[in-house]
């Protein structure tokens, strides 16, 4: 389709719309968390920093227990994208080639789990994880991530699955190669852009998920950031300095993690979409 001036400027426009209403406030965290206590708080807002420190960043990490919940939260969403690829990548190839009862029932089912909002299951799952004995852990924060990350991880991954040609398997099988051999040498290497996919998003889930963090996590040493930080800024009076240098460490690892396979993350959306 040929697109005239007029729609490209229109287009442009839109585009360029967007990417201020979503860049600024990165803009602002980032170049604030260098700025020093007395221009953040400025009556005029400066765009540009006009002073430059590191020292919210030093009282960040040396007079708080940020770097603490820092690695809670990197064992967390670390353990939880693990746990959900091994557990998806089998469940979304059995949902996919093997027939069995109830299959597609079952399939419908688990999308369900998106149905109703995450807050309904707390009081009984904190019963269970009492029980249980993972209140208070990080093992229970893994498996509450894991668990809702799944449904969609599955559905995610069975369309990608359903983008490998027929052909490849029966190849695969005419050679000799069992169930487990064709998943692990053949589909797993041609479904990577998926893989990415789903362990980017499992990874933002369980590093931004604070619901579930604020009631199972009772220690102050086991809090992720979520939780973490919100006590660090206080109750009563806030360090903005604090609280911005705190979220560019906060975001710094998800974006070195979209650094290192956001082309497969967009090349998946943009190959399951299709399919």
């Amino acid at each position: 389709m040929n697109r005239t001036p007029a729609w490209n400027i229109v287009l442009g426009v839109v585009v360029g719309f967007f990417t201020l209403l979503i860049g600024l406030p990165f803009w602002w965290v980032v170049t604030g968390s260098i700025k020093a206590p007395q221009e953040i708080i400025a009556r005029t807002p400066t765009f540009f920093p006009h002073s430059f420190t590191l020292q919210h960043f030093d009282k960040l990490l040396s007079s708080s227990d940020y770097p603490v919940y820092l690695a809670n939260s990197l064992i967390i969403a670390s353990a939880s994208t693990v746990i959900t690829l091994l557990l998806a990548v089998p469940a979304a190839y059995a949902f996919f080639r093997m027939r069995f009862f109830g299959r597609e029932t079952l399939y419908r089912a688990i999308l369900l789990a998106y149905a109703f909002p995450s807050i309904v299951v707390l009081i009984p799952l904190f019963g269970m994880f009492v029980r249980l004995g993972l209140v208070d852990t990080l093992l229970g924060l893994v498996v509450v991530n894991a668990a809702f990350a799944l449904p969609f991880s599955i559905w995610m991954l069975r369309s990608f699955f359903a983008s490998v040609p027929k052909e490849i398997e029966e190849a695969a099988i005419m050679d000799g190669a069992g169930v487990f051999v064709i998943l692990r040498r053949i589909m797993i290497p041609l479904i990577a852009p998926g893989l990415a996919s789903v362990a980017i998003f499992a990874f933002v889930m369980a590093w931004t998920e604070y619901v579930f963090a604020s009631v199972l996590i009772i220690s102050d040493v086991k809090r992720p950031i979520p939780v973490g930080f919100a006590g660090i800024i206080g109750q009563y009076q806030i360090d903005w300095g604090l609280l911005l240098s705190g979220s560019v460490l906060a975001i710094l690892p998800v974006v070195v993690l979209f650094g290192l396979v956001g082309r497969w993350f967009v090349r998946g959306l943009t190959e399951g979409a299709v399919k």
